[in-house]
């Protein structure tokens, strides 16, 4: 028997393959499904099963594109509904997989339908369990992303998922490995571990929404509480995930036409295309065609598109650097944004060659900065966690994926400061800020961390005193 975890950064997201005297499932797979056929491949094998563990919100996953490519049977737990063939399990169903077991725990509360897998060994022992978005490495999953199901409430949705984790997993062994499907940096949870795999007995222990001695009512509260809105991509996936989706291979083909300076002006002009630029923070800030948006392919790419741009049916114009055309579009279709119109041939390089006009981002270093505080306009654009837990006094938090919201706050005319953490997130406010017309400010190179070494003086969190 064999488990190989694929974890894929950007998203926070783990796929798992498992393989069995020739016989391959693979869980939660991502939409480029050429790396699971080609293991499978390189190992003789034949891949047998896909099984989804609930309806993605924050990716598009393979599972239509692999079944289609290998014969593989899709396999979703009770509830689900889908638009392509799949086999709706009944909860305790088992599939036989070479010499091993995997079967099936439906496990609903992050959604209804969600389902756990647990893998029964050669030796008819319970080894491991896929848990999907039911439960985390620290964290459980969400109860509000699947409100419009049956109207079910998230506290209702809460209600149920503290039956599943207790029904279900917790009276499993301790040894039992625990295999989820995020880590931290997803919007799947709030409190998830930077592991990628662990024990159950050590979560029963260390989770807190897996303590033996609380009520249902503690959980609702303690789950439910400090939940931010879900991204607005979310449905727009689920969507996608439940009635199909194109061949990433069509994708590419239609998103990779390169475009000559000329012929991608005329374009952005004739259309409402988003000209997305996914080359690095420095390079953005040294040259970038007017009114197009930063979001470099080096941080969390995708997952800002999603949070920052919205809806999948935007047409985007790509600059990218060179060789790197096919990974920006297929990271953009791992979270549903297949409308690619194509790719500025050359690079900024090509646009600057035909003297076509480029715009800059003012930056300071923090040193100087420094130099600039006492009277200055600073804006934070990091989350308000971050900010709350230590920031710089005069800073006002604007968060980056609300930036929106307080276009009307900054100065008019007076130059202002914005920053991040480390250069990444304030580069894209940026490059939103002044798509919007706002260029009177400066960006403070190399973010908060830049700042402290800088010995400007910040402030850290304290509590409140309760009397």
């Amino acid at each position: 028997m064999k488990i190989e975890q694929i974890y894929t950064g950007c998203l926070a997201q783990g796929a798992y393959y498992i393989e069995s005297n020739g016989e391959v499932a693979i869980i939660d797979p991502l939409r480029e499904v050429q790396p699971y056929i080609e293991l499978a491949d390189k190992n003789n094998a034949k891949i047998k099963y896909i099984f989804e563990t609930h309806f993605h919100a924050d990716f598009v996953s393979g599972h239509v594109t692999l079944a289609k490519e290998t014969g593989a049977k899709i396999i979703y737990g009770p509830n689900a509904k889908t638009k392509f063939d799949a086999d709706i399990a009944k909860d305790n169903q088992e599939y036989i997989l070479g010499d091993v077991i995997i079967k099936v725990l439906h496990t609903p509360g992050h959604t209804m339908e969600s389902s756990t897998f647990l893998l029964i060994d050669e030796e008819g022992n319970e080894h491991a369990i896929f848990t999907g978005d039911t439960l985390f490495l620290g964290d459980v999953g969400r109860p509000d992303l699947a409100q419009n199901t049956k109207g079910m409430t998230k506290e209702k949705l809460a209600e149920t998922l503290f039956d599943s984790l207790r029904n279900k997993i917790m009276p499993l062994p301790n040894n039992v490995l625990v295999y989820p499907g995020h880590g931290a940096g997803s919007a799947c949870g709030k409190n998830m571990s930077k592991e990628t795999k662990g024990i159950l007995g050590e979560q029963k222990e260390n989770n807190y929404a897996l303590r033996a001695d609380m009520t249902k009512e503690e959980f609702v509260k303690e789950v439910t509480d400090g939940l931010l809105p879900p991204p607005v991509y979310f449905p727009l996936n689920v969507k996608m995930n439940k009635e199909g989706y194109a061949d990433l291979s069509e994708i590419i083909k239609e998103g990779s036409h390169a475009l000559s300076p000329n012929e991608f002006e005329k374009l952005a002009n004739e259309t409402a295309a988003l000209i997305l630029d996914v080359r690095t923070q420095e390079e953005f800030a040294k040259g970038h065609i007017p009114n197009s948006i930063f979001i470099g392919l080096d941080g969390a790419f995708a997952p800002w598109v999603g949070a920052l741009i919205g809806d999948v049916n935007q047409a985007i114009l790509l600059v990218t650097p060179k060789g790197k055309e096919e990974e920006a579009i297929t990271r953009l279709s791992r979270v549903g944004f297949d409308k690619t119109l194509g790719v500025l041939a050359g690079g900024i390089e090509s646009w600057k060659h035909k003297g076509k006009e480029i715009e800059l981002v003012s930056s300071v270093a923090a040193k100087d900065f420094s130099k600039e505080i006492e009277n200055a306009k600073i804006y934070d654009v990091r989350k308000e966690s971050e900010y709350l837990s230590e920031r710089i006094d005069a800073a006002i938090n604007t968060p980056l994926d609300k930036l929106n919201d307080y276009l009307n706050e900054f100065p008019e005319n007076k130059t202002f400061y914005i920053h991040c953490a480390g250069g990444y997130r304030s580069m894209i406010a940026a490059g939103i800020l002044k798509s919007r017309g706002i260029h009177n400010f400066m960006d403070v190179s190399g973010g908060f961390v830049a700042i402290k070494e800088a010995g400007i003086k910040t402030t850290d969190f304290v509590c409140p005193t309760t009397i």
